[in-house]
């Protein structure tokens, strides 16, 4: 069973010394937390009488599952865990992404090039970004009229994104809500994630969860040479 999340308040220290926390990641045995200010609360009034002071606002912070690896992911919820699969709830993100022509390993390489010289400054301000996690290979399949569509992307930490150079790249807001997960182990290849999802739709479906039929995304946790202990998830979102 993987590590649940769940909210991490900060210590009163840290709200008395502000100089104590820092603005966006604190680092707490080897896993990050990660501050909103969203998700900002008040101190009760009586602690407040307690010390003698005016009441001043603190921060819960975001404790990341050990699959991010230090690195910052998009906040979520663990709503629920049932026999194999999560059902999660993630606040709004921010990604950057391009399309790709199929799932082939040449063209998620081709597109996780593309976006990683992003990060490292081709972009209109020369702003080099951090590596988050995770990389995420979205697929709607073809409906109608309407081609197979696949994109890969990058999730962005901070709102304020740069401007991409290339074209190609584009920067999308991802809406919060409800996503089921399941996750595996090992070096996924593209059929262990087409038979990840449809073992979490049967399970969706056995589990009366509704969910959109069409689109899943296949979330890589890890770099390539990394050959143990791997974190692979799939998701499908709920309407």
């Amino acid at each position: 069973m993987f590590p649940s999340v769940r909210q991490h308040p900060v210590k009163l220290s840290a709200v008395l010394n502000p100089s104590l926390l820092s603005a966006r990641m604190r680092k707490t045995h080897g896993r990050s937390l990660l501050c909103s200010g969203t998700m900002a609360r008040t101190l009760p009034s009586a602690l407040c009488l307690l010390v003698g002071l005016t009441c001043l606002p603190y921060t819960e912070c975001w404790e990341a599952p050990w699959f991010c690896h230090g690195r910052e992911c998009p906040v979520y919820t663990l709503v629920n865990e049932y026999q194999g699969f999560e059902e999660r709830s993630y606040d709004v993100s921010y990604w950057i992404a391009t399309d790709i022509a199929s799932t082939s390993q040449s063209d998620i390489t081709e597109g996780f090039w593309k976006l990683y010289y992003f990060n490292q400054g081709q972009n209109n301000e020369s702003k080099e970004i951090a590596m988050t996690r995770p990389v995420l290979v979205s697929v709607k399949e073809a409906d109608g009229m309407e081609e197979r569509q696949v994109s890969i992307s990058f999730y962005q930490s901070d709102s304020n994104i740069p401007e991409p150079i290339d074209t190609t790249i584009r920067i999308t807001v991802v809406p919060g809500g409800t996503v089921y997960v399941r996750s595996f182990s090992g070096l996924a290849s593209d059929q262990d994630a087409l038979e990840n999802v449809q073992q979490l739709k049967d399970d969706l479906g056995a589990a009366g969860k509704e969910f959109i039929e069409n689109r899943f995304d296949a979330a890589g946790y890890d770099a390539p040479w990394d050959l143990f202990y791997r974190h692979n998830e799939v998701w499908v979102r709920a309407p």
